[in-house]
C-alpha cells in the first residue's frame, strides 16, 4: 500500500482508508453486522489503517468500537468528529465518541461541517495539549463550501482537512488542495465515487486498456487512483459494506499511479 506523511508530524498513514457513513449504521442485528466484520478483517489485511465515522451517522461509532478486535484497535488510526453546538455538547460528544469507539487517544477529531467552529476547536486544540486526541481538522463535504474551507485553514491550520473530490468533481485543484500542500495540511478525501452516482455513467463502459499503464483493473480503482495521483491527497476513504468491494478499493491503493496524460483521459471518461 502506498502511504502518505502527515505534514504536521511526519507519521505515514496508507492511502486508502474506511468511510462508515452508511454501510455501519446498523443495529445489534449479528446477520446486519457480519458483512461488517468482513469488511473490517479485510481492511487491515489488505494494509487499511486509517477509518473514518462520526456521531452523525447514527451507530457507527459503537458497531465500529464493538466490531474491532483488541489487535486491530491497536493499529486503527482512528478519525471521528464532533458535530454539536457548545462547548459542554461537544466535550459530552467526544466523550461519548470515545467510549463507543473504545480508543483511547483518538486520533483524530474533526469539526463536522464546521459547525460551532470556534468553540469545538478550542475545545479541541485544549484536548491535544492534554493528550486526548493526538490531531485536530474540519471537514465539509461540498463543493460549495471550499471557498470557506480554505478561509479556515489559511486562518486556524489544522492538521488536517477533509472535503469532497474526484475525478468528476475537481473543484478541489484549483485552490484547496495547492493551499492544503503549501501549508503542511493532511487532506482526507470524501466523496470520491460520488455517493456511488459515478458508476451510473460508466456501469456500461469496458474497462478501457490504458488503465493498466496505472496497474488498475477496475473502474474503482481508476477513480481512487485519480483522487491519490494528486500530491496533496494524504487519504481517500470509500464506504463499503461489501467485502469484495473492500479488497477493490485497497487494490486501489497499490502500482503505479496515473500520469497527467492519463489523468486527462480518466475526466474524459467520467464526463463523457
Amino acid at each position: 500500500m502506498i502511504t502518505r506523511k502527515i505534514p504536521s508530524t511526519g507519521e505515514a498513514i496508507p492511502v486508502i482508508g474506511l468511510g462508515t457513513s452508511g454501510p455501519f449504521e446498523v443495529g445489534a442485528d449479528a446477520a446486519a453486522r457480519a458483512p461488517l466484520r468482513e469488511v473490517i478483517d479485510a481492511f487491515f489485511e489488505g494494509g487499511g489503517r486509517l477509518i473514518d465515522t462520526s456521531p452523525m451517522y447514527s451507530t457507527a461509532e459503537r458497531v465500529l468500537g464493538e466490531l474491532l478486535s483488541p489487535a486491530q484497535q491497536k493499529d486503527c488510526f482512528m478519525a471521528t468528529k464532533v458535530w454539536a453546538d457548545g462547548t459542554e455538547a461537544g466535550i459530552s460528544q467526544m466523550n461519548d465518541s470515545a467510549r463507543l469507539l473504545q480508543h483511547r487517544p483518538l486520533d483524530l477529531i474533526q469539526v463536522h461541517n464546521l459547525r460551532d467552529l470556534a468553540v469545538q476547536l478550542a475545545t479541541l486544540r485544549a484536548w491535544k495539549a492534554e493528550g486526548r486526541v493526538r490531531y485536530i481538522g474540519v471537514t465539509h463535504y461540498t463543493a460549495a463550501t471550499h471557498g470557506e474551507l480554505a478561509r479556515v485553514i489559511e486562518r486556524e491550520k489544522p492538521d488536517f482537512v477533509q472535503f469532497n473530490y474526484s475525478a468528476l468533481t475537481r473543484d478541489a485543484e484549483s485552490r484547496l488542495l495547492p493551499l492544503a500542500a503549501d501549508r503542511g495540511i493532511a487532506v482526507i478525501v470524501n466523496r470520491a465515487f460520488e455517493d456511488g452516482r459515478i458508476f451510473a455513467r460508466l456501469k456500461h463502459l469496458p474497462l478501457p486498456a490504458w488503465a493498466a499503464d496505472f496497474d488498475a483493473t477496475s473502474w474503482a480503482q481508476v477513480l481512487l487512483k485519480y483522487v491519490i495521483a494528486h500530491p496533496a491527497v494524504t487519504c481517500v476513504i470509500p464506504a463499503t459494506g461489501k467485502v469484495k468491494n473492500m479488497r477493490d478499493d485497497l487494490a486501489g491503493g497499490r502500482g503505479r499511479l496515473p500520469d497527467a496524460a492519463a489523468l486527462k483521459r480518466i475526466v474524459a471518461a467520467v464526463s463523457a
